[in-house]
């Protein structure tokens, strides 16, 4: 493949004291420091181009904060951010962050919500038609038994142009497939215009004790859902390192997809679905 993308990578800083969930507890593998620096060198060993950087806290502050690394880093090809939708004026921020080249979407965070539902409150589906207006891309965080909040939330607004983030996190450690499965079906057969990250995987099995073919069926089910043409390879990085390296992402995915998979394909799901899905500048 002459180009690879990986569609979902974190970069933050401590010292800005907005990521809420980044403690101590967290442990030493994530309360540091994570920049362009420490990830380009995994990224030329793996053969990816760029990266799309999403947010990790929820502010406009941070959202600004990675546009001004994006202008210093050829390898962010995107950033994702976030919009507070009880800011009156969020309009206005999102104004101000369209206007820089490498602002391709934002991220509502179902996960950090104490109620799921709080996304199908009247502020959120305005806010959310006026994306799908718009035709900004939507990245979709949530848990695995967040998915009926979600599918409401698309059935709300059947024209968001979304997508969901790490496989919307099944049970792999437990090997718990159902009700997971049937839900993200119904999702790609009814929203043909959404996608699906295949990204966070190895975090959601035993970090020090996964197998290779844990992640199959769930891949391999995705890949069913969506097709080959609305699946995007990400490695959340740094959070991957929880439970492997960089090389680990991308050996998990390689193994993982389904046999007999065309160059073209794999070229979609490597690059090209993420260039199509954020409307990357060639």
């Amino acid at each position: 493949m002459s180009r690879i993308i990986d569609a979902h990578q974190h970069y933050w800083a401590l010292d800005r004291g907005d990521y809420g969930w980044l403690t101590p507890e967290a442990g030493p593998v994530l309360y540091r420091n994570y920049g362009p620096a420490d990830l380009e060198p995994e990224l030329a060993r793996a053969g990816v181009s760029q990266t799309i950087l999403v947010q990790a806290a929820q502010t406009h502050a941070e959202t600004a904060y990675m546009l001004e690394l994006a202008e210093r880093s050829p390898s962010i090809a995107g950033v994702v951010g976030w919009l507070d939708f009880h800011d009156s004026n969020w309009r206005d921020v999102l104004s101000i962050f369209r206007a820089h080249p490498k602002f391709v979407g934002i991220r509502v965070m179902l996960q950090e919500m104490k109620d799921a539902s709080e996304a199908l409150e009247p502020h959120s589906l305005r806010a959310l038609r006026y994306l799908a207006e718009i035709g900004l891309p939507v990245d979709l965080l949530m848990l695995e038994h967040q998915l009926p909040e979600t599918i409401e939330l698309l059935k709300r607004v059947p024209e968001l142009h979304a997508v969901i983030d790490h496989i919307a996190k099944p049970r792999i450690g437990a090997g718990v497939f159902e009700p997971w499965a049937g839900r993200m079906r119904a999702i790609a057969e009814d929203h043909p215009g959404v996608y699906c990250k295949l990204s966070g995987m190895l975090t959601e099995a035993d970090h020090g004790a996964w197998r290779l073919e844990q992640f199959t069926a769930y891949v391999r089910h995705v890949v069913e859902c969506f097709g080959a043409e609305r699946v995007l390879f990400g490695s959340d990085w740094p959070v991957c390192l929880l439970a492997g390296s960089y090389a680990d992402v991308r050996s998990v995915l390689a193994s993982a997809l389904p046999d007999g998979l065309t160059d073209e394909q794999l070229a979609a799901v490597y690059a090209g679905n993420a260039a199509a899905f954020y409307r990357l500048k060639a």
